[in-house]
């Protein structure tokens, strides 16, 4: 006891300790009531964030096909369709998937192949993605019993085109509200952002349902983007010369449409999709980052391919598409257009210079096509694959640090150059 002989008692300690023990079973008795209120107000409304997917499985043939889940609590979805493809869509609260990796990647029957994840905050989708018209022949959950989980079972039949489109149309009358992320309606933020920071709104691809490319040892592209995004944004606010938002910051799907209206409705000054897809063809050939501009015609095969590819987000997600009208009927949306794509093309080949001399790209690194998520018509955008996860060596290096860091550091050299000119007049007005 001789280290702490230095040390005087405080006279007070003993009628502190006192009041503490008096005190310390009411507050104690407090949070326990607390406690056991949220418990039994959970229990009164069903708490379903708790809810988890043990298991699926696929059971029938062409004629009728039964979907089953096995679960910790029961819970109903709620079913709506959509056609061209024809998918059934399940609407459930939030739940976890205790899942293999692989599940609904073969199907059977009238279940050509299905998907789960997370659609927006506290609601968790599974797509069927069936083979035709189908109808909902049954839907009904058992409880749990002598050692069972609770089953969640969906019998499908065969159906119609006529009836699946009436189907369709009466789950759409009563189904509440809108499925996709809320966004606020009209024009633009009306707050002028004159003599401010340039604003860049970075766009993570995927995410929630859409998973994305899968790399061969398991690396998703909605995590790697993610994290990615998060590390740019970082680098970027550091610096101190730029206001960043990210179109999502946890693992939301949020429709392409939405994405590009983000970016308009926040007067983005840049808008960069971050991506790390993969390719059918040459899948072990096909590696490094690509910068990709909007054009109405692929510059290239491949091009092409991963628009056609990113361009399924919201069918894989289960989304009803409704596109904007192609035609451009007012002559300064055209300009404004043109000049978007000019800025664009600007800050790509900005973009790969810098690009160059950090880390590997792919052979001719600019290229284009008709991505969705870049057609903002007021906004430069361009989408950055940082690398291609059906190629062993890319997906290495996208999980590693030391290279995302050298990615970043790039990609923020690349933006600093594009709004030098911007930054030494903004500068120059408010005298730093």
């Amino acid at each position: 006891m001789a280290e702490f002989s230095g040390i005087k008692p405080w006279k007070g300690a003993g009628v502190w300790f006192r009041r503490t023990m008096v005190l310390v079973p009411a507050v104690l008795l407090v949070i326990l009531t607390i406690l056991l209120g949220v418990r039994d107000a959970a229990a009164q409304q069903g708490d379903v964030s708790s809810v988890t997917v043990l298991d699926a499985r696929i059971a029938g043939d062409d004629v009728r096909t039964r979907f089953v889940l096995d679960l910790s609590s029961e819970i109903t979805p709620e079913v709506s369709g959509l056609a061209d493809p024809y998918r059934l869509i399940l609407d459930f609260p939030a739940m976890a998937f205790n899942l293999p990796g692989d599940v609904g990647e073969k199907g059977r029957g009238l279940i050509a192949m299905w998907r789960y994840g997370v659609f927006v905050a506290g609601k968790s989708r599974i797509v069927l993605d069936v083979n035709g018209p189908v109808s909902v022949d049954k839907m009904f959950v058992l409880p749990a019993v002598d050692k069972q989980p609770v089953r969640f079972v969906l019998d499908l039949v065969k159906s119609n085109p006529a009836e699946y489109a009436d189907f369709v149309e009466k789950a759409r009358a009563s189904r509440k509200g809108d499925t996709g992320q809320a966004l606020a309606k009209g024009d633009r933020e009306t707050q002028s952002r004159e003599g401010e920071r340039p604003l860049i709104v970075l766009d993570p691809g995927h995410g929630g349902i859409d998973t994305g490319a899968v790399g061969g040892a398991g690396t998703l592209e909605k995590a790697v983007v993610l994290d990615f995004s998060s590390l740019l944004k970082r680098k970027l606010e550091e610096t101190g010369n730029y206001q960043v938002k990210l179109t999502r910051e946890d693992d939301t799907f949020i429709r392409l449409r939405d994405r590009v209206r983000l970016g308009h409705d926040a007067e983005a000054d840049l808008f960069i999709s971050i991506h790390a897809d993969s390719v059918r063809h040459g899948k072990n050939v096909v590696r490094g980052a690509t910068v990709y501009t909007l054009s109405d015609n692929a510059s290239d095969d491949l091009a092409a391919e991963l628009a056609e590819t990113e361009n399924m987000s919201d069918i894989i997600a289960g989304v009803e598409l409704h596109d904007e009208p192609e035609e451009v009927t007012n002559i300064l949306l055209d300009l404004a257009r043109r000049e978007a794509r000019n800025f664009s093309v600007h800050f790509a080949r900005t973009l790969v210079s810098e690009l160059e001399s950090a880390v590997r790209l792919i052979k001719n690194p600019h290229r284009s096509a008709g991505f969705k998520v870049l057609k903002a018509h007021d906004i430069p955008s361009v989408l950055v694959e940082l690398g291609y996860l059906s190629n062993e060596h890319d997906e290495k290096l996208l999980v590693s640090e030391e290279w995302r860091e050298r990615m970043a550091d790039a990609m923020v050299e690349a933006i600093e150059i594009y709004f030098r000119p911007q930054l030494e007049r903004l500068n120059a007005k408010t005298g730093q």
